[in-house]
């Protein structure tokens, strides 16, 4: 008879405790799916499961239970320090700890230092392999994948115990994420999911999630938690026509520019879109995805402010998504015409992130290593915002962050902040902007300052940045200490460093 284990299993939304206003209203929300999905695998496989939501409002130092089996944690790369300190710990009172996420597909030669099993894909014959195994493998740990994602996933009916308990900390919002697909029919070369196969997942199961929707809310909200939503528009918008009344049920979704035509709007508005966050990422490149196709520069600007403004007569929310720090960017300009973006679409909320190059996770990565260009920052700033890792191409550091804070500045302007506000034709995103840019947009400027001040005025600061030192900063080590909190002593002191060109060194060989 095998025996009925105690599981825990943990998923770190956030890497760091906070009072943040904005987090609180939205990190509730982005609960994922598949810690809840292998909860339900236990369960199925006759264990005891208790599954904890990280959103910066626990404890986790009182609320982790030491008394377990084994231990699952799901994380994104930079809440990675954090997952190491609590398998450290757990480890410590004799659990097996195992890995999964996005970081460990990313890292998974890092991850197995720190853990008992790290996984790449998982579906359920490998949870039940884990769980029937379930020793522990010292001092580097197993790594287990699945030769692709699981066809299925368990439905919302079966996961809404999971659901329900995270939805209760969420104030002001809440917000049920689904999937529609895994995998992605793109190919853009900073992407986890470019050269995964796109898969679609089962119409007939996400019928069933909407229609039980309806039976725990008036009028419910979904985010479809994947970034291609739309790739088979007539398949899934007929399916969410079937299974709902048009309206009776809010949507918020990930999308390209490209699949955004105005007949697509059309019955987008009609079935209760609310929301849309298409990429844009470059002025120079990305053309097909934004569906502008050989045009760059101010023809792009034009042509794409002429479509968002277009979606926003549609969509009341849009969140525009761009990539800074590319290859194809130089000297002043991109970052102008961001600007002049934001002048010609004021209602939508423009959404930055840095280049950050993770692990294994595309292809490109590779040319960036076997350049040494990947500066080794801990994986606790790779959150597409805290720290680029990549050496610009075109610009000397000073300059870039220069000319980041100046966009960011720009952004969020009183000005800016006003006219997005004004723009918006309902309340609820006229306040969830203003909150975002206060809370989100002010933090990530005071910080890029921060970092600006020290490149000019600190030199070891400055070698770091440039690759002439791996030795960290104390400004990060500070931060790292302040935001792990109890936990900062269960962190091995080895975690602050990993081998950038981890993922260079396993092709060659």
């Amino acid at each position: 008879m095998k025996k009925k284990l105690r599981v825990c299993i943990i998923d770190l939304i956030t890497n760091a405790a906070s009072k943040d206003s904005w987090r609180r209203v939205m990190f509730p929300n982005f609960a994922g799916i598949m810690p809840q999905v292998i909860a339900i695998w236990c369960e199925q496989q006759g264990h005891d499961v208790q599954l904890l939501t990280f959103t910066g409002f626990e404890d986790l130092a009182e609320e982790v239970p030491v008394d377990t089996d084994i231990v699952f944690i799901s994380a994104f790369t930079q809440a990675a320090l954090l997952a190491y300190a609590l398998s450290n710990r757990l480890r410590s009172h004799g659990a097996v700890t195992v890995l999964g996420g996005p970081h460990a597909r990313c890292y998974p030669e890092d991850a197995c230092k720190y853990f008992d099993y790290v996984l790449g894909f998982t579906d359920k014959d490998l949870i039940k392999d884990v769980l029937q195994d379930c020793h522990q493998n010292r001092p580097v740990g197993e790594y287990l994948a699945s030769l692709r994602n699981p066809g299925s996933l368990p439905g919302v009916r079966e996961r809404w115990r999971f659901i329900e308990d995270v939805l209760k900390k969420a104030l002001l919002l809440r917000m049920v994420p689904m999937i529609g697909s895994m995998g992605c029919p793109y190919t853009c070369s900073f992407c986890i999911d470019s050269t995964v196969p796109y898969q679609p997942l089962s119409t007939e199961i996400i019928q069933e999630d909407l229609r039980f929707f309806l039976t725990k809310f008036k009028k419910p909200l979904v985010s479809w938690y994947y970034p291609n939503f739309g790739v088979r528009f007539n398949e899934i918008m007929g399916a969410i026509e079937e299974a709902v009344p048009p309206g009776s049920i809010r949507f918020a979704a990930e999308s390209s520019l490209s699949l955004l035509s105005e007949p697509h709007l059309k019955i987008l508005k009609k079935n209760g879109f609310v929301a849309m966050l298409p990429g844009i990422e470059s002025w120079y490149d990305m053309g097909n995805k934004s569906g502008t196709g050989r045009r760059a520069g101010m023809e792009k600007v034009q042509r794409v402010s002429d479509h968002v403004n277009t979606i926003m007569s549609y969509i009341p929310y849009v969140q525009t998504n761009f990539v800074i720090g590319l290859d194809c960017d130089e000297g002043p300009e991109p970052f102008e015409l961001t600007k002049l973006f934001v002048d010609k679409c004021p209602g939508a909320f423009p959404g930055y992130s840095v280049l950050t190059a993770f692990g294994r996770s595309a292809p490109l990565y590779l040319d960036y290593q076997r350049t040494n260009r990947v500066l080794p920052f801990p994986f606790h700033f790779l959150n597409n915002n805290q720290a680029m890792n990549v050496k610009p191409k075109n610009y000397e550091w000073p300059e870039f962050y220069e000319h980041l804070i100046d966009l960011n500045a720009y952004t969020f302007s009183w000005s800016a902040i006003y006219k997005r506000f004004k723009s918006s034709r309902m309340n609820l995103p006229r306040w969830l902007n203003l909150m975002r840019a206060v809370s989100e947009g002010w933090g990530r400027l005071k910080y890029h300052k921060k970092v600006l001040h020290l490149l000019k005025n600190d030199r070891k600061f400055r070698a770091y940045f440039e690759g002439e030192t791996t030795e960290l900063h104390p400004f990060y080590i500070d931060i790292i200490k302040k935001d792990l909190g109890p936990l900062w002593k269960w962190l091995p002191k080895e975690a602050l460093h990993h081998d950038t060109n981890a993922y260079l060194k396993s092709v060659e060989a």
